[in-house]
């Protein structure tokens, strides 16, 4: 009861403290039309009306212009009085009026194509146009869970959480825009049910459609956009003293980065009116509505947004909504933009208008005012090189020229302290009935959740209060020892190859953090391994001090290493290989060594690494047959030693390995993001150089070793026009010394023979064996990755929304033995969001060799299980 008397309290204070309007919005039939946008023009408000149709605005005493705006049907204008008291304006609007105009067309195109290169010729004068601006952002969400499997019905209830009700949150911003990249955002009052959700529209909320992508999705208005998007004419209709164009927009081919729906075009001001889109991300559909107002009549931006987010994962099905209004808009011109006039000439269609406005204008390096204060007149690709021209003179001005956002988002202290009588005054969408209901649910389960808390509290503070427990040792767990410091035991490890048969792993793990400014840690890191088969145990000792900018590590101790330091077969796919498969593909020796590494970084871009280690390596056979699947067609396992092709027999004496390394990592035309002060590296920026060299180095602390070997390599993914991305790897060595050298010396490659892909899929193969063609002479890899949008099974467009994605990948080999060995494949990413199927066909000399089909991870998911 007491929250019909909060709603009740609600309009009480709306009446006391200030006067406004308020209404209801229909159409001519009386059909109430939800969600329609009012913007104020004296103040900048926007808002819009709620689900049944109804608004409310509180203003002080005076005469106000309301605009109200519903995507279909005619702009209403109307001036109202306000007094101290609110107004009844209940507002009926007219179906939109749309007359196909008499377009000048080339041949057979239609003349939105005209409209749309002028739009997009614009869209960076657009992005450029305000120095900086500053509004309030009101945002509603709502949501529910409309269905879900049976089997969840109890979990999900004792969480509260059923069918049909209705979850809700509310938040009010600050935000300031500084060109060309600063953005900041001030949370000042936040209510919501406390249900974490993943459906933010924030990404559109904040971002452009002026810009070419917006949240991860190609715009209309891109440069690209005729490769991505369909146009189409659909008329013109008058907004006040507008001329609007509607256009439909449509994918060439549907998936998960375009929308299709329609956008509204201002003629003369090449800006967007209004849009109403869709769209789908990772399954879930996404509708998104906008609709723009010309503030001080000097610039078209966005005053309501509706979002309509949609989804179904294995039997749960859920709608969520999301309403932003931006008000008090306060914009400041950028001076070096200001122009009085400015035609558009599309030249594709005027082309001799185009012609001779070429030969008016033939001066170079003119800004945009000193242009149009000769001529009025511009082709369109005359100023998208003019604002590209702009922006890259103020790029070569910018102290940071790398940077390409700098957001700030920050919440109020007192955002979540904020009563009823506040929400009452400051929300511009009245709630609906539902919503009030769904707040009174929430209310009343947070008591319950609270008493939870506490009661879990308690029992979590008298769990850590037992410490350490006996079977912790078989289990794990983490021991906070200080405000700084922890103890872990980790999970053990099983794992069986033939050299130890099964072999048992445990670690433990001591850190404590030595300086909070930099967040230097040092870690302390046992680790024993008893090989049953051998009857021995071996372990290392780790030292490990690290901080953002540097990383020292020793290590020492007796402990096996695979030939390929790189680990090419991981424990857990050699175990499954050899006790199933009866395939014993790991091949492993054993050292007594002590490695130090000291890697600085200098910046971002550039990173050195120095090793050195010294090592008593020793050879290892084989001491176990036990399999689980004994397989009578293959003869048994294969000896503890790798086959090679350059080097007839891999077994070597025991002997002594001093060696040194250096690695310089570049990344040269790296950029960024900033957030609160916090650099993230955009991914793809720039491409990754590497230099190696490694030196064993003879006579030192008794050192059998002796070569030399220098490598180089590059790595970068680009995109492709609007057909996909291109992942590529390229390195080539060779060995300058070879006077002493064991196999493990040899530079090997990432092989595989198993039904499982481990490793990077770019930079490894997938039929290749694991040391057949190592050398110690010359080599040369490569290995392209190709993603297609659209190929063969993503030609579907359901396809392609369920986050599928195909693949073709090149891999090739040049050593003396390696015959030109090339990997063709294909593979189908992002099953059921994770898994990866490929299939692969290798060659050498260009003659078949053999083939296979294998399982991973999805493009872009890594996961390691190092054993060592």
């Amino acid at each position: 009861m007491r929250y019909v008397f909060v709603w009740i309290f609600s309009f009480i204070v709306s009446f006391v403290m200030a006067g406004g309007v308020r209404g209801t919005i229909t159409d001519n039939d009386g059909t109430v039309l939800p969600y329609t946008t009012i913007y104020v023009k004296e103040t900048g408000t926007g808002t819009v009306s709620n689900q049944q149709g109804f608004y409310e605005i509180q203003l002080p005493v005076g005469t106000y212009t309301l605009i109200f705006q519903y995507v279909g049907y005619e702009t209403q204008q109307q001036s109202i009085s306000i007094g101290s008291t609110f107004q009844v304006l209940n507002i009926v609007l007219k179906p939109q009026v749309i007359v196909l105009q008499n377009v000048t067309i080339s041949g057979k195109e239609d003349p939105a194509y005209t409209i749309m290169r002028k739009a997009i010729s614009k869209a960076k004068y657009h992005t450029q146009q305000l120095d900086k601006y500053s509004a309030n952002v009101y945002i509603k969400g709502t949501g529910k869970l409309v269905d879900y499997p049976w089997l969840a019905k109890k979990a999900l209830e004792k969480e509260g959480i059923e069918k049909d009700r209705v979850f809700i949150s509310e938040s009010v911003s600050e935000i300031q825009y500084v060109r060309p990249n600063t953005f900041t955002e001030k949370v000042i009052s936040i209510r919501s049910d406390g249900k974490d959700n993943n459906t933010s529209p924030n990404a559109f909320i904040f971002g452009s459609f002026y810009q070419p992508v917006i949240a991860e999705t190609v715009s209309p208005l891109s440069p690209a956009a005729f490769g991505y998007y369909k146009f189409e004419y659909q008329g013109t209709f008058k907004d006040r003293q507008y001329e609007v164009s509607q256009i439909k927009v449509t994918p060439r081919s549907r998936g998960d980065n375009v929308v299709e729906g329609t956008i509204f075009i201002v003629e003369d001001w090449w800006s967007i009116h209004s849009l109403e889109l869709k769209t789908t991300k990772l399954g879930l559909s996404i509708g998104v509505k906008q609709v723009y107002a010309p503030i001080e009549d000097k610039a078209w931006l966005p005053v309501s947004q509706q979002f309509d987010i949609g989804g179904k994962f294995f039997g749960f099905e859920f709608i969520y909504n999301y309403l932003a209004t931006v008000s008090d808009y306060q914009i400041e011109l950028n001076p070096d933009l200001v122009v009085e006039e400015m035609k558009v000439v599309d030249e594709k269609i005027f082309k001799d208008e185009a012609k001779e406005i070429r030969t008016r204008n033939n001066q170079r390096d003119q800004n945009i005012q000193e242009r149009l204060a000769s001529d009025k007149e511009i082709t369109r690709k005359e100023l998208r090189s003019i604002i590209k021209q702009y922006e890259k003179e103020e790029v070569k001005q910018s102290k940071e020229p790398e940077v390409i956002s700098n957001t700030s988002f920050k919440i109020d202290s007192g955002a979540f302290k904020k009563d009823s009588a506040y929400w009452a005054l400051v929300r511009t969408v009245p709630l609906t009935l539902d919503e009030i209901k769904g707040y009174r649910k929430t209310d009343s389960l947070a008591i319950e959740e609270r008493k939870k808390e506490e009661g879990d509290t308690v029992k979590r503070s008298e769990k850590n209060k037992k410490g350490f427990q006996p079977w912790d040792l078989l289990v794990g767990d983490v021991y906070k020892l200080s405000k700084h410091s922890n103890f872990e035991i980790k999970f053990p490890e099983l794992w069986f190859n033939t050299v130890e048969g099964f072999n048992l792993i445990y670690r433990l793990n001591y850190g404590v953090v030595l300086q909070d400014t930099f967040k230097t840690r040092l870690n302390i890191m046992p680790t024993f391994r008893y090989a049953f088969a051998r009857e021995k145990l071996t372990g290392h000792l780790t030292f490990r001090l690290r901080n953002r900018n540097y990383r020292f590590e020793v290590q020492g101790g007796r402990y096996v290493k695979q030939f390929n330091p790189d680990e090419p077969i991981l424990p857990v796919i050699n175990t499954f290989t050899t006790l199933f498969l009866e395939q014993n593909l790991m091949k492993i020796y054993e050292r007594d060594f002590v490695d130090v590494l000291y890697r600085r970084r200098f910046n971002p871009k550039f990173t050195a690494e120095a090793t050195a280690s010294w090592a008593t390596r020793r050879e290892l056979f084989n001491n176990s047959n036990f399999k689980i699947i004994d397989r009578d067609r293959i003869e048994g396992y294969t000896p503890n030693a790798p086959v090679n092709d350059e080097l007839a027999n891999t077994s070597f004496a025991e002997h002594q390995a001093f060696i040194a390394g250096f690695q310089l990592t570049a990344r040269p035309w790296l950029k960024y993001r900033i957030r609160n002060g916090r650099r993230s590296e955009i991914e793809g920026s720039t491409p990754t150089l590497l230099l190696t060299y490694q030196k064993g180095i003879p006579n030192f602390f008794g050192s059998d070793i002796d070569f030399d070997r220098v490598e180089a390599g590059i790595k970068h993914e680009v995109g492709i026009g609007v057909r996909g991305r291109l992942h590529f790897s390229l390195t080539g060595g060779t060995f300058l010394n070879t006077d002493s050298m064991a196999f493990m010396d040899f530079k090997h490659f990432l092989g595989n023979l198993t039904p499982f892909v481990t490793t990077d899929p770019v930079g490894s193969y997938r039929l290749l064996d694991y040391y057949r063609h190592s050398t110690a002479k010359s080599y040369f890899a490569a290995n392209v990755h190709y993603q297609f949008r659209k190929f063969l099974l993503t030609n579907i467009p359901e396809v392609r929304m369920f986050g599928i994605r195909e693949n073709i990948f090149v891999n090739y080999l040049a050593t003396p033995t390696s015959q030109h060995y090339t990997e063709v494949g294909y593979s189908i990413d992002g099953i059921l969001r994770v898994f990866r199927l490929e299939a692969a066909v290798a060659f050498q000399d260009g003659k078949y060799l053999n083939n296979g089909f294998r399982i991973g991870i999805t493009t872009g998911i890594a996961m390691r299980f190092s054993d060592n």
